[in-house]
């Protein structure tokens, strides 16, 4: 299998669907209504037909509140987890079908940072052991001594001090592990980094520490970044394009400077609103009101309608498709292709 890049992005993701059953067996499955007992099945619908591309260089960021799916699809990408349905091809070959063996080649070049620096690294292994072990298993030809140096070489280059590598992670502070989880990463030297919101769990001071060293480690080893993240003042900062997500489908896709300047999609405006501003000495926040469908019952139309001041009767009866704008960005919404959230103050 060849993994060269061919002309157009580096990952294309098309229709992403992932379902999570609830009643597996067939005793959670009978159900007794009108008098008959019927088979019926329930499924969280985590990501519903969603598509976005990722050039090489990029640093795409997934947005959106708890529970919208943005793990889901980072988990996705990276081969953790087989969607239900839709496809995924990174550097023009198709990957979501691969399984074992057939995953090895992929894994050297997508690499992923969790979440949680304290439950991700294995408490057993020492931080040496820890860098190591991928560093063996994908180069079974290299002499341990090799390996120890790969390992010293990556450590030095994410600000850690080699003479830790007898350290234990819990011997560590949070900063440090996640530096360690990101060392771990570029061990293999990946050309793709999928970050499932690897600073929510660390202090605000450290956060821009991460941030800061992951831009450096994207300029000197031309890394990709596919990164997970709830907090838009992050986007800002690391982004060169954003995908905002709402209850497992896309509401609006767009470069960074495009969508903090010019939001269209209500649900965008609403977030957007939520970020502190200095220079704002009257903030005027978008208060949403209404309840969240659930993922397991999805409404037939927009799944943002329930929450949404502009939605009418097409709003809740039909899905809105994602249309292209004249400034490149994507927005799925009814009020935005009628024109009527530009004609209406509803903020």
């Amino acid at each position: 299998m060849s993994w060269d890049l061919e002309t157009g992005p580096l990952l294309r993701v098309r229709g992403l669907e992932k379902r999570f059953d609830l009643d597996e067996g067939l005793l959670e499955s009978l159900k007794f209504s009108g008098g008959k007992i019927t088979r019926q099945t329930r499924a969280v619908h985590a990501v519903n037909n969603i598509t976005f591309d990722v050039n090489k260089g990029d640093a795409v960021c997934v947005v959106g509140e708890s529970g919208c799916g943005k793990s889901t699809v980072a988990r996705m990408v990276a081969g953790l987890i087989s969607p239900s349905n839709g496809e995924i091809h990174y550097g023009g070959a198709r990957i979501d079908g691969l399984r074992g063996k057939d995953l090895l080649p992929l894994r050297k070049k997508i690499q992923m940072i969790f979440q949680n620096p304290y439950a991700s690294l294995n408490p057993r292994m020492t931080i040496g052991q820890t860098l190591a072990e991928p560093l063996r298993y994908h180069n079974p030809g290299k002499s341990k001594g090799e390996l120890q140096d790969k390992a010293i070489a990556v450590m030095k280059s994410v600000g850690i001090d080699p003479a830790w590598s007898a350290r234990y992670a819990h011997e560590l502070s949070g900063g440090q592990r996640q530096r360690i989880a990101i060392a771990r990463a570029l061990t293999v030297d990946p050309e793709f980094i999928v970050a499932d919101e690897p600073i929510s769990a660390l202090d605000v001071s450290i956060q821009a520490q991460v941030l800061n060293l992951m831009l450096e480690m994207q300029e000197a080893h031309g890394l990709t970044y596919l990164f997970i993240t709830h907090d838009l003042s992050v986007v800002e900062h690391f982004g060169t394009k954003v995908i905002v997500l709402y209850l497992g489908s896309i509401c609006e896709v767009a470069d960074t400077r495009t969508l903090f300047s010019n939001p269209k999609h209500p649900y965008t405006k609403a977030l957007l609103s939520a970020v502190p501003q200095l220079k704002d000495d009257r903030p005027n926040h978008i208060r949403l009101k209404g309840e969240i469908p659930t993922p397991i019952n999805l409404p037939a139309g927009c799944p943002f309608a329930s929450r949404c001041p502009l939605a009418d009767n097409r709003c809740a009866a039909e899905k809105p498709m994602p249309l292209q704008k004249d400034d490149g960005s994507i927005v799925a919404c009814h009020a935005v292709e009628e024109k009527r959230i530009d004609a209406l103050d509803w903020v």
